[in-house]
């Protein structure tokens, strides 16, 4: 069987962040509130000019650089932070990246899993012909009320992923774990521009997701948990993770720990929730400040409220030992935001029926350049 997998991987985030010990400060609460009781110390957000297509498209636009386009047939766009009813945001990527014609656009949603999805889905295109290459994209904005218990879980982030034959980062194997059942943790309804949640359901929806995909993996020839080196899960809060990895070891009967999960955790505590893109900064995370993972398994845990989850396993190859940490400089380089600034950002509705032009913040290839006529403008700088 043709291996078939993750052949390299790029993020990208907003021109802004905001500290959350600023909120902490702001809030009245204990900054240790946030950065040990969520595990997060900053959260990303955009300026008026960024978007998830600007994100995408920057991650994307870095990955094809490397690896050319040839064999791209394929360019498949997960969020839950859909900017059009019936427009894929993919088409707009499409376009800046100046990408032929002859390639397939969709979006996928269901939550946070939407890039598990799509990376399912290119697995699969890859296998029918192993000489094409699948460009995924997860890009996400996490945006909750004001003053309310999500606000310091908000983030944003974009992964962009090349699935193809031979992979040189992580080959994901065929055994999959499943797990779907209706359950209103999270959502967002088509006329809010924030999310509604119950949080203590979330988590229990969560960790039951996580076992009873586990038992499904086991049941469909997975790998034992001892045959895994590192697991990574989706992180709405790097807490999370921990809780995660305890449910497991109870779930199993064994003591797991949690000393693992630092790795994959040192992105998402800076990026804030990233949605689609959450599970994947985990990975690059891991790929990049680990050392000899080579010939390791990875275990991915990729859940998304509503809900549907899947437990998958990957092999890290050889390739991923020429991964560096390119990533913490662009986190470096965001621009703090003041408390009355973030608020008045996140204040800010774009209907379209208004035409407008966006103001020049962002430093990053591509801008969304405002509303005219009712659709969408984007720039590339």
């Amino acid at each position: 069987m043709t291996a078939i997998g993750i052949h390299d991987l790029e993020l990208a985030t907003t021109h802004h962040l905001l500290d959350l010990g600023v909120l902490a400060e702001r809030t009245g609460v204990d900054p240790d509130k946030y950065r040990l009781g969520l595990g997060q110390d900053e959260m990303s957000f955009p300026a008026p000019d960024e978007d998830i297509v600007t994100m995408g498209a920057t991650a994307a636009l870095a990955l094809l650089d490397r690896n050319g386009t040839e064999g791209v047939r394929t360019l498949l766009f997960a969020t839950e932070s859909g900017l059009d009813h019936s427009k894929a945001a993919g088409v707009f990527v499409h376009k800046l990246l100046g990408l032929p014609a002859q390639v397939r656009v969709a979006e996928i949603k269901q939550a946070c899993y939407g890039g598990t999805a799509a990376i399912q889905a290119a697995v699969g295109i890859v296998q029918r012909n192993p000489r094409e290459r699948v460009l995924v994209i997860a890009s996400d904005i996490a945006r909750y009320a004001l003053d309310s218990p999500g606000e310091p879980t908000q983030g944003a982030g974009a992964a962009a992923m090349l699935i193809s034959a031979d992979p040189a980062l992580v080959e994901i194997e065929p055994a999959s774990g499943l797990f779907s059942d209706d359950v209103d943790d999270f959502w967002r309804p088509n006329d809010s521009t924030t999310a509604i949640v119950d949080g203590r359901l979330s988590i229990s929806a969560y960790l039951d997701a996580l076992t009873g995909a586990w038992d499904d993996l086991a049941a469909h020839g997975g790998p034992a948990i001892g045959d895994i080196d590192r697991l990574v899960y989706h992180q709405p809060y790097t807490k999370m993770a921990r809780k995660a990895q305890a449910r497991l070891g109870e779930h199993l009967g064994v003591d797991l720990g949690d000393d693992g999960l630092v790795p994959g955790a040192i992105y998402n505590r800076r990026l804030g929730n990233a949605y689609t893109a959450s599970l994947y900064a985990g990975v690059a995370s891991v790929l990049d400040h680990e050392t000899d993972l080579a010939g390791k398994r990875l275990g991915l845990f990729s859940y998304g409220s509503g809900s549907v989850s899947e437990f998958l396993t990957g092999v890290v190859q050889p390739g991923a030992a020429s991964r560096s940490d390119r990533f913490t400089a662009v986190l470096d380089a965001r621009v703090p935001l003041s408390i009355d600034a973030y608020r008045e950002l996140h204040a800010r509705e774009l209907p379209s029926s208004q035409d407008l032009e966006t103001p020049r913040i962002t430093e990053a290839p591509f801008r969304f350049a405002g509303i005219q006529g009712s659709a969408r403008r984007y720039e590339r700088r």
